[in-house]
């Protein structure tokens, strides 16, 4: 039965905005998708990258430490504002004598949070463990790594510490 109030172009007219809808929102949640895929292949690159960095650090191998960073390397601490330009400079400071004196063993990551993703970026907010050679607890410390995708190479760009 027709309803005489609805012509028949008109409920062609909402059939067709109808269908034009639903093809829109597929579209959307399909490119939303793919969005979400790259970010989480973003983020685990720079996961993948936060694994290698603490590796090496509690390797205490500042060469292969190094190789985890993006140039020119920035890392904000006690209140101070430390650049690096090159991996050669980096690599020439020995920060374990320091660290060893303190009890200092090895660390390890105690939470690693992703706040901001994009292409070549990701910002994560990480918390990590001083741990002694009983494997003991010395202190812990809030942190923010950016890391970064430059010329291929993904990297650690700047650290904010709470840490000494």
């Amino acid at each position: 039965m027709k309803n005489p109030f609805i012509k028949e172009t008109q409920v062609n007219k909402i059939l067709k905005i109808l269908k034009n809808n639903i093809f829109l929102l597929s579209l959307l949640l399909f490119l939303s998708s793919i969005s979400a895929q790259n970010e989480k292949l973003e983020v685990d690159e720079a996961m993948e990258v936060l694994d290698i960095y603490m590796q090496e650090f509690n390797a205490r191998n500042m060469e292969s430490w190094s190789e985890t960073l993006n140039y020119p390397h920035v890392r904000f601490s006690r209140g101070q504002v430390t650049l690096w330009n090159t991996k050669e400079e980096y690599a020439s400071v020995n920060i374990f004598k320091k660290l060893v004196s303190t009890g200092w063993h090895h660390s390890a990551w105690i939470s690693r949070d992703p706040i901001l993703v994009s292409k070549n970026k990701v910002h994560i907010s990480t918390v990590f463990q001083r741990y002694d050679k009983n494997n003991q607890p010395i202190e812990q410390y809030q942190s923010l790594y950016i890391v970064t995708k430059e010329k291929g190479h993904w990297g650690i760009k700047a650290r904010s510490s709470l840490a000494p």
